[in-house]
């Protein structure tokens, strides 16, 4: 009984010791399978994480690019920007200077109001004393005797010379008084030995006689107003060019000549600076007479305007009864468009 008992013990020992090997055994290996599989999914991992990582940075590198690209565009807006504020301070400056000149000759030209008005007045008077004359004349009456004078225009003159503002303002409805202004003044000189024609720039009507007289006929006089009633050319509204071209081109020796400025506006910059200009290149001879008269015909189209553009007209007006008074002339100024 007691061996038998031994060996059941030995038995149930050995039984329990393969269990718990059996046990141990399956748990190492099941840590092993699992460190295996760990070390499979890690290079794969890892590769997934490259790639995301690889992707992202292309995605940001394509951001940076277009950010740049931004950046590129807006500095170039703004020295666009810094350009035109730049240019536009230099436009408020120059803005600013005008409207400084502008006052300043607003200023003056109301010191000149009450001699404006005696101008008008005197202006008026003149005109119709001429329109009388032009009647008469064209009752072919004969010819005036040497230093005679026609509505205070003296008419001793053997060559007249024309300088016609051709700016804009004076076309329209006012060309035709022009034209009809012209044929009047060719008329108070029926016979003279040559005549000219050029705008207020000193371009001539006609280049073929540039620097020379035109023949005084009834074919050249026709030939001249129609001439006149379409010709167009560049003006600046200054007569200081043409009366110098007229002057040194034609004042020779001792020749009687006229000027006859035709115009609405003064837009030089002095009156005064006009003057001495004339003075100096329009030489007085030993009594003191000027080479050449300077008369003047003045068209009120300014004056139907109002503000700044109407004081070129009075201007005008101021510059050539000063001009006239120098020169041996006389200024008409006419108080219709009409």
């Amino acid at each position: 009984m007691t061996r038998r008992r031994r060996k059941k013990r030995r038995d149930e020992a050995s039984s329990f010791s393969l269990s718990f090997l059996d046990a141990i055994s399956c748990g190492f290996g099941a840590i092993v399978m699992l460190l295996v599989l760990t070390k499979i999914g890690e290079p794969r991992a890892i590769e997934e994480a490259k790639q995301d990582l690889d992707a992202a940075i292309q995605r940001l590198e394509q951001e940076l690019v277009i950010i740049r690209g931004e950046t590129d565009i807006l500095n170039r807006e703004m020295i666009s920007q810094e350009t035109q504020l730049s240019e536009e301070q230099k436009r408020v400056a120059r803005l600013q200077g005008d409207l400084s000149k502008l006052r300043g000759q607003f200023a003056a030209t109301r010191q000149h109001s009450e001699v404006q008005e005696i101008l008008e007045a005197q202006l008026l008077a003149a005109q119709q004393r001429l329109t009388e004359e032009m009647k008469r004349l064209n009752r072919k009456s004969p010819p005036k005797p040497e230093n005679s004078k026609v509505g205070g225009v003296p008419v001793d003159s053997e060559y007249i010379i024309f300088v016609i503002d051709t700016s804009g303002s004076m076309y329209g409805n006012t060309w035709p008084l022009v034209q009809r202004k012209m044929r009047e003044i060719l008329e108070i000189y029926p016979n003279v030995k040559g005549i000219q024609i050029m705008n207020d720039m000193g371009q001539y009507m006609f280049s073929g006689y540039a620097g020379r007289w035109i023949p005084d006929t009834p074919g050249r006089r026709n030939a001249i107003l129609q001439r006149l009633a379409t010709w167009n050319a560049f003006s600046n509204s200054s007569p200081v060019e043409g009366i110098r071209r007229a002057i040194q081109s034609f004042a020779r020796g001792g020749d009687k000549i006229s000027i006859y400025v035709f115009g609405d506006e003064f837009t030089g910059r002095s009156v005064q600076e006009v003057l001495d200009t004339v003075r100096v290149f329009n030489k007085r001879d030993a009594q003191g007479n000027p080479r050449v008269r300077i008369h003047a015909v003045g068209f009120p189209v300014i004056f139907t305007g109002a503000g700044m553009a109407q004081q070129t007209g009075i201007r005008f007006a101021m510059l050539m009864r000063a001009l006239c008074t120098e020169n041996a002339g006389t200024f008409v100024g006419l108080n219709s468009t009409r």
